[in-house]
């Protein structure tokens, strides 16, 4: 009997047992471990939606919350995960810095940098921050990386006093005067500051885009969060660096290849964040700088474009 996808697609992604219930000689397909992010965040909702997709074309997956990109690299990096989501620059760092055997599937949408402060404060730009309390994000997440780099450039003549709180910590801690500003990378609008647009502000952090750009390459863009999108006075402009979806080098080029082509053929459906850059495009899926495309991944893009 010829094989069918399905069971092709179990074999590339390693049966290697039987499973209870199962009969002699069946097998069941070994679990795509796929690292996304925090309860609630932007990663954890697409990679819930993409795990959907991909259990209908016949994979079995697993999705395992995590603090997102740093820990999904580290993950990838030593085989507790088969796929993963992160922001560019981490996974550059990862693969350029610290030979990580990670590939990437496509570059997904833009995130924006949000340096936020309380509508009240007195706190202006970035140059403020110097001495104060500033959470940067969940250890183990992009943000924090992103605003460390961020943070390194800024003309702050008194380092910051820094904490690694998540969004919804975040949000509150500010609102309750212990920190002072919190970083936040994701889509626009991310829900959870939309809620809040009343009693906060975002800094502009466009001036640090050439020396991010001259010391770390065109990871790091210049970007506009449009001011109806939070209840801006005017068009804030930010930093944007894109989400790479991500995986083990290891993982089968067939495998690669279904996931890439599920993940466009179901893109209406993923909904990925709303935000220019939001929409998934296969042009813009490839450029994904010093991460390699998967050879599945490249194989995909090859038949659809020749």
């Amino acid at each position: 009997m010829p094989t069918t996808r399905r069971a092709f697609l179990a074999m590339a992604a390693g049966v290697v047992a039987g499973c209870a219930g199962c009969s002699a000689g069946e097998v069941e397909p070994a679990a795509l471990r796929f690292a996304t992010g925090p309860t609630g965040g932007p990663y954890e909702v697409l990679g819930d939606r993409l795990a959907t997709e991909l259990r209908r074309r016949g994979l079995t997956v697993r999705v395992v919350k995590t603090a997102a990109s740093i820990e999904n690299l580290a993950m990838l990096a030593d085989g507790r995960a088969d796929l993963g989501l992160s922001l560019a620059d981490s996974a550059d760092e990862a693969v350029r810095v610290r030979r990580a055997p990670v590939s990437a599937l496509a570059r997904m949408y833009m995130n924006y940098v949000h340096l936020v402060v309380r509508k009240d404060s007195g706190i202006l730009r970035i140059e403020d921050l110097a001495g104060r309390a500033v959470s940067i994000g969940a250890q183990g997440s992009g943000t924090a990386f992103t605003a460390e780099r961020v943070l390194a450039k800024a003309p702050i003549k008194e380092p910051a006093r820094t904490f690694r709180l998540g969004l919804d910590e975040s949000l509150g801690t500010l609102a309750a005067g212990g920190v002072d500003a919190f970083f936040w990378s994701g889509g626009v609008p991310t829900p959870a500051l939309a809620r809040a647009r009343r009693s906060i502000r975002l800094l502009p952090l466009d001036t640090l885009v050439p020396e991010l750009r001259r010391v770390y390459g065109p990871l790091y863009e210049s970007a506009i969060v449009p001011a109806e999108e939070y209840e801006l006075p005017g068009p804030l402009p930010t930093i944007g660096t894109p989400s790479y979806l991500v995986c083990a080098t290891s993982m089968p080029g067939e495998v690669a290849f279904s996931v890439t082509e599920t993940m466009f053929a179901s893109r209406d459906r993923l909904e990925a964040p709303d935000a220019p850059g939001g929409r998934l495009d296969r042009r813009y899926a490839i450029g994904t700088g010093a991460v390699p495309l998967h050879e599945g991944a490249a194989r995909y893009y090859r038949s659809v474009y020749g």
